[in-house]
């Protein structure tokens, strides 16, 4: 079979077809196209018709590669952990222009957020929270993966902190409604990360009460949230001081903050 053939046989969109069988051969997506008519070994072919299986049953192409970039850094998934997704480099984004010395990333996934936090403020101390062992020890390889020093807690929330106070807390928590039409979408993903009650606000509501006696004077929470839930934030962060909503690059409003005095 020839890479033309493949690409052909796979029944996938195109572009993804090209990832993954650049990744089967070990080529750039590049020099996959540059060679329509290479024919590929027996083996690579297996591996690539193998991956193209698993997305034509619905896996995300993450997972199928085991990684995902975010803000520049390539990041190892797997599904003990959500998918890192471009609109969260806004929480990012928003972060660094607050230039904290020290951060908390609640609920850190594959530890996304707060690497790329501290890959661009290295002198800042960061710390991140995940209450899922599994996903905590993605965030760490990724950590070490990176050279990147950060404070692994396990825990659930606020709770691993104790009575300690940051210039700012970030997170980007379950915010998905039980029963969301959405979900079939993202089955292969953790619901942990996704669901959080009838109205995808329990997390919040939950971070949005606690965080507030965590964080140093002038501090700032800010919380990721889905579409149609800036309003409810902005309410439960009704305590806080500057309390505004931020739009992704799609427009649609993402990340509800404020500060405290």
């Amino acid at each position: 079979m020839t890479v033309a053939q493949a690409l052909s046989a796979s029944g996938l969109d195109a572009r993804e077809a090209r990832i993954l069988l650049a990744a089967a051969t070990g080529f750039s997506e590049a020099s996959v196209l540059a060679s329509p008519e290479r024919v590929l070994p027996l083996a690579v072919e297996k591996n690539f018709l193998e991956k193209a299986n698993r997305r034509r049953a619905g896996e995300p192409v993450a997972y199928i590669l085991g990684r995902k970039e975010f803000y520049g850094l390539e990041l190892a998934v797997n599904p003990a952990v959500l998918i890192p997704r471009p609109e969260t480099e806004l929480l990012v984004e928003l972060a660094l222009q607050k230039n904290p010395s020290s951060v908390l990333d609640l609920g850190t996934g594959s530890g996304a957020v707060a690497l790329a936090i501290k890959k661009h403020l290295p002198a800042a101390r960061v710390t991140a929270v995940e209450a899922s062992a599994a996903a905590l020890a993605v965030a760490q390889r990724n950590a070490v993966k990176h050279g990147l020093d950060i404070e692994f807690l396990h825990g659930q929330w606020l709770r691993p902190v104790g009575q300690r106070r940051f210039d700012l807390i970030v997170s980007n928590p379950p915010y998905v409604a039980e029963g969301d039409p959405h979900l079939a979408e993202l089955r292969h993903e953790p619901a942990s990360a996704l669901l959080a009650g009838r109205d995808g606000l329990g997390a919040i509501r939950e971070i949005a009460l606690d965080a507030p006696a965590h964080l140093a004077p002038g501090g700032w929470l800010l919380l990721e949230h889905g579409m149609g839930q800036d309003a409810a934030v902005r309410a439960l962060l009704a305590g806080l001081e500057s309390v505004q909503t931020w739009p992704d690059l799609s427009g649609l409003p993402r990340v509800t903050g404020g500060r405290i005095r």
